[in-house]
């Protein structure tokens, strides 16, 4: 069984699959055509070699994949071509592009992101700190106390995964993230990328996204469990300082469970594996020809394309898999 560090994110009717140098992501439209667009990755770590150091590196992935998560689901969108689900950028997004002299997807991706941190500082770090602080008259030690707000922590991180699984639109697109994570097993099983290959592997990959969060929650609690008990926004300034460390070795956890069969990481792992249980869902075929198509685009390299940035390559792909005037989706491993 051959080792990938490919990896991807289910988007709208879609799935984005990434390699090393270039991503693509290919979309189910209303018609049941499939149009793929490709873009070639440039990351930062290529022009300062200091941050492909552990832990640095980490920090850095994280970084760029909130970015690029967020782009993604616009790009898919706009693939859609559901008019109607058309993002209008608001007054304030108006304003910063005129004053800032910037592009406006590039504010609506800027104001994407920050609202996305916003959220999630309240809910996992203000939140958990506010419970806990309610437990200190009946609790002195400041290392239970730590890992009190750690659980509380983790326990509304499962609540909220459990409730949006059971929203409607989002179960479709754990659908496709069960479709991005069957072809990515197909293709390290080194066999033929085809649905019928890719339906019988599991929907739970080691490298998936939610088992990185779970890690990330568990080195939090051991990491902050050592800090001592401060107010509660001297409380939320230390976590907020620490989480970049946190999530860089949250990476290196996740990074080595992708190349290791070990028996100690497959139990440090089986959590995560289990909680995407709540975030993939078993697949149709015609989920799974978009993921594999996806995935052709991004292993084929950006240079077979003229290497402009987000060009849409091969055209859209017919209601049977096949691109029109382009290959079939059944690939061999590592096109």
């Amino acid at each position: 069984m051959r080792k990938s560090m490919i990896g991807g994110q289910a988007v709208m009717e879609g799935v984005m699959m990434k390699a090393p140098d270039s991503m693509a992501i290919a979309v189910r439209r209303p018609d049941g055509s499939i149009e793929v667009k490709k873009s070639a990755v440039n990351t930062v770590r290529d022009r300062y070699p200091i941050l492909r150091l552990p832990i640095l590196r980490g920090i850095v992935t994280f970084a760029e994949t909130m970015v690029m998560g967020v782009k993604s689901l616009l790009t898919s969108a706009e693939l859609y071509g559901d008019e109607e689900e058309e993002y209008k950028p608001s007054r304030f997004e108006t304003f910063l592009s005129d004053k800032l002299g910037k592009d406006m997807d590039d504010i609506v991706i800027a104001t994407s992101v920050a609202i996305a941190v916003i959220f999630s500082i309240a809910l996992f770090v203000f939140l958990p700190a506010l419970l806990s602080g309610l437990l200190r008259r009946w609790i002195s030690g400041h290392v239970v106390l730590n890992i009190v707000e750690g659980f509380f922590r983790l326990g509304i991180f499962l609540i909220y995964l459990t409730l949006v699984s059971r929203m409607k639109d989002i179960r479709r697109v754990f659908e496709y993230h069960g479709a991005e994570h069957k072809t990515i097993y197909c293709y390290e099983h080194e066999e033929e990328l085809t649905p019928e290959n890719a339906r019988k592997y599991s929907t739970l990959h080691p490298r998936c996204g939610t088992a990185f969060l779970l890690i990330v929650m568990l080195i939090s609690i051991l990491l902050f469990s050592f800090l001592g008990w401060q107010n509660i926004f001297l409380r939320i300034l230390s976590r907020l300082l620490l989480l970049p460390v946190v999530g860089g070795l949250a990476y290196e956890v996740t990074r080595l469970a992708g190349k290791s069969d070990a028996l100690p990481v497959r139990i440090i792992m089986y959590p995560g594996m289990m909680l995407q249980k709540l975030t993939t869902r078993e697949p149709d075929d015609q989920q799974l020809e978009v993921a594999i198509r996806a995935f052709m685009a991004a292993t084929e390299g950006v240079e077979e394309s003229s290497g402009m940035e987000g060009e849409t390559t091969n055209g859209t792909v017919g209601p049977d898999g096949r691109p029109e005037g382009g290959p079939t989706v059944a690939a061999k491993p590592g096109t």
